[in-house]
């Protein structure tokens, strides 16, 4: 069985007054205030755990004075009858062992700002999301898309975020290090309140095309930068129940083949207000990409996991 801590929020070790996700396997860099709207106060799992182990050894204590109590009446109940028929003294009484509950205070986590926080404890008979292989999960938006066959998730992304890679990968013509073929990453943006999901789509496209095929997060040129684009493709889509809007470019590179980048936009299934999720695809063209089928495959199989 696993032995997991669901993801949530939980009072964050290193600073009382915040609170800190903790997205099923680590602490996350995302933190809001303890008293914040919608916040439901909650002690970590491990106190609640101290809370049983301690009624447990209440009842243990209670137990083991009651059997003291019957032992010492016993005892005095032979020294009585002893006594008046002038037969032996009483028999030496075996005490019985001390039996103290052990004193546990809650560790505290250390607040040294260049510590980690210690991660919550795990809680049992519960499973996380993230565990099933296939599927990439986004714990702190609540969702999770499917992982065709071929694909995989990538444990070190660069830009931080949920994000999925093809197994195959090649040396990059443009720079040092390991390309992949196909690419989808899920993140969240902030929006006011008369945001749609076609604008944020359609804003967020350029920086989508130039993070895959430009220049990526840290600096690198991978493809030796963009040429050009065009747009091939867009229009309104059903995601996870909710409306959202896509928009696809064709992306041409200076090395390399270039390839299809597309921007998903829709609300949160959490329906959290100001907030909109966004999931970028980056498919390389020719034979050796991804079949653009696998866009779509991949967006109607997007989940909510709340």
């Amino acid at each position: 069985m696993s032995m997991t801590t669901p993801p949530g929020w939980y009072p964050d070790p290193a600073a009382p007054s915040l609170e800190r996700w903790w997205d099923g396997a680590r602490w996350t860099e995302h933190t809001r205030a303890a008293d914040a709207p919608g916040a439901v106060p909650a002690a970590p799992p491990q106190a609640a755990a101290t809370a049983g182990e301690a009624s447990g050894r209440s009842k243990a204590v209670a137990l083991g004075a009651a059997g003291l109590v019957l032992v010492a009446s016993l005892v005095t109940g032979v020294f009585v009858l002893g006594g008046e028929g002038g037969g032996p003294g009483p028999a030496p009484s075996e005490s019985a062992p001390s039996e103290s509950a052990p004193s546990e205070s809650a560790p505290h986590p250390s607040t040294d700002p260049e510590t980690e926080p210690a991660s919550p404890s795990p809680e049992p008979g519960t499973a996380s999301p993230a565990d099933d292989p296939d599927t990439l999960v986004d714990q702190l938006n609540g969702i999770s898309l499917p992982l065709l066959d071929g694909w995989k998730r990538d444990e070190r992304p660069a830009e931080r975020v949920p994000t999925a890679v093809t197994e195959d990968a090649y040396d990059c013509p443009g720079t040092s290090g390991f390309c992949h073929s196909g690419r989808v990453g899920t993140h969240s943006v902030t929006v006011d309140g008369g945001a749609s999901a076609r604008g944020v789509a359609e804003q967020d496209i350029a920086e989508a095309a130039e993070r895959a095929y430009d220049r990526d997060i840290i600096g690198r040129r991978p493809y030796n930068g963009m040429k050009s684009h065009r747009e091939v493709d867009s229009g309104r889509v059903e995601v996870a129940g909710a409306e959202g809007h896509f928009v696809r470019w064709r992306v041409t590179t200076e090395s390399g083949p270039g390839g299809y980048v597309q921007s998903l936009a829709f609300p949160a299934p959490s329906g959290r207000a100001g907030s909109m999720i966004v999931v970028r695809f980056a498919f390389d063209a020719g034979p050796d990409g991804p079949p653009l089928s696998a866009i779509d495959e991949i967006t109607r199989g997007i989940r909510s996991t709340r």
